[in-house]
C-alpha cells in the first residue's frame, strides 16, 4: 500500500532544514506519491520543489501554512492546490512576512535586554535571511547551549509570559481562508489538537472556519496521538469537514517524524484528495481512509 498523501510540510524557505528539492527527493525516496509543501506565510519554494517533483514522479500540492490570530491566539490554516501567483494571496503573505521581520528583530532585542547577545544575528544566520522564526532562534540557543533541545527553548524564552516572547498580530481567519479561496485552494486547520481547546471553543472554531469557507481538518498530524486522530474524525464527520493528513516535516533532526510514515486515516473519513487526480501507482490512495 502507498503511504498517505503528505499535505504539510516544511522547507528552508520557512523554517525547514531542507531545501525544496532534497525535501522532494526524501519524499520520493519514502514512497511518497502526493506531498504538499506548506511553508510558513510563502510559497517561494514551490518552484524549486515542482521543477524536482516532475522528474521523480511525485505530485506536487502547491501549499501554504498562514499563522492565524483567532480567540487571542495563534492558529494555522493550510491552503492546498491554490495558484501561488494569486495577487490577493500573496498581498496578504506579503504583509505577514513584514510582521515577521519586524518580529525577528523584537525577539532578538528581548532577549538581548534578557542577557543573551547576538541572538537575532544567530537566528538570521541559520535562516534563509528572508523568513526568520521562532524556531531559528530555538536552534540558535540550543547551539549556544542555553538549552538542552529546541522544545525547551521555546518553554523558557519563547511563549507567552517569557522573555523573548512577542505577541502575534496575524491575518484574521476570515482572511486566511479568503485568500486561500481567492487562490483557487481549499483551507484546511492545521494540526487542531495542538490548540488544547476545550470543547466549546473548539466548535466555536471549527464553526467560524466552514462559516469562512474552510472545507478541511487535519484528522492525521504528525503532533496527533491516536487518540486525536480519532477525536478529529468524529469532528471531521460531524462538522461535514474533508480529513487531511499531514506530517509537519521540518527536517531529519526529528528522526521520529519523517515523511511517508503517517498512519491512515480513521474510518468513514472522506479524504480531501477524494476527488483529485492522483499520478500513476498511486491509485490505492484513494481507499486509504477505512484502516
Amino acid at each position: 500500500m502507498n503511504p498517505l498523501p503528505d499535505l504539510h510540510t516544511h522547507s528552508t524557505a520557512s523554517d525547514g532544514t531542507l531545501s525544496p528539492r532534497a525535501l522532494v527527493e526524501r519524499a520520493a525516496a519514502a514512497g511518497v506519491k502526493v506531498l504538499a509543501l506548506t511553508d510558513h506565510d510563502t510559497t517561494a519554494g514551490l518552484a524549486e520543489a515542482a521543477a524536482v517533483a516532475g522528474e521523480l514522479g511525485v505530485r506536487l500540492v502547491p501549499g501554504v501554512e498562514i499563522s492565524v490570530t483567532w480567540g487571542g491566539r495563534t492558529v494555522h490554516v493550510v491552503g492546498l492546490g491554490l495558484d501561488a501567483d494569486n495577487p490577493e494571496l500573496q498581498a496578504g503573505l506579503a504583509r505577514l512576512m513584514e510582521f515577521r521581520a519586524w518580529r525577528a528583530e523584537e525577539i532578538g532585542r528581548r532577549l538581548e535586554r534578557h542577557g543573551i547577545e547576538g541572538a537575532y544575528e544567530g537566528a538570521r544566520d541559520l535562516s534563509n535571511g528572508r523568513l526568520i522564526g521562532r524556531t531559528h532562534f530555538a536552534r540558535f540557543l540550543v547551539s549556544r547551549g542555553v538549552a538542552r533541545d529546541t522544545q525547551s527553548v521555546f518553554k523558557r524564552f519563547l511563549t507567552s509570559g517569557k522573555p523573548g516572547h512577542v505577541a502575534g498580530d496575524w491575518a484574521s481567519l476570515e482572511e486566511a481562508v479568503g485568500w486561500i479561496r481567492a487562490a483557487g485552494g481549499q483551507a484546511v486547520l492545521a494540526h487542531p489538537a495542538r490548540y488544547d481547546l476545550r470543547r466549546t471553543r473548539l466548535l466555536r472554531l471549527l464553526g467560524d472556519f466552514r462559516a469562512h469557507g474552510g472545507v478541511g481538518i487535519e484528522v492525521v498530524s504528525g503532533s496527533h496521538s491516536r487518540d486525536d486522530a480519532l477525536n478529529f474524525a468524529r469532528h471531521a464527520r460531524e462538522q461535514r469537514l474533508l480529513a487531511s493528513a499531514g506530517s509537519d516535516y521540518h527536517g531529519p533532526e526529528q528522526p521520529w517524524l519523517e515523511l511517508g510514515r503517517l498512519p491512515p486515516l480513521p474510518e468513514g473519513c472522506t479524504p480531501i484528495w477524494h476527488d483529485w487526480p492522483l499520478p500513476s501507482g498511486a491509485s490505492s490512495i484513494q481507499h486509504q481512509a477505512t484502516a
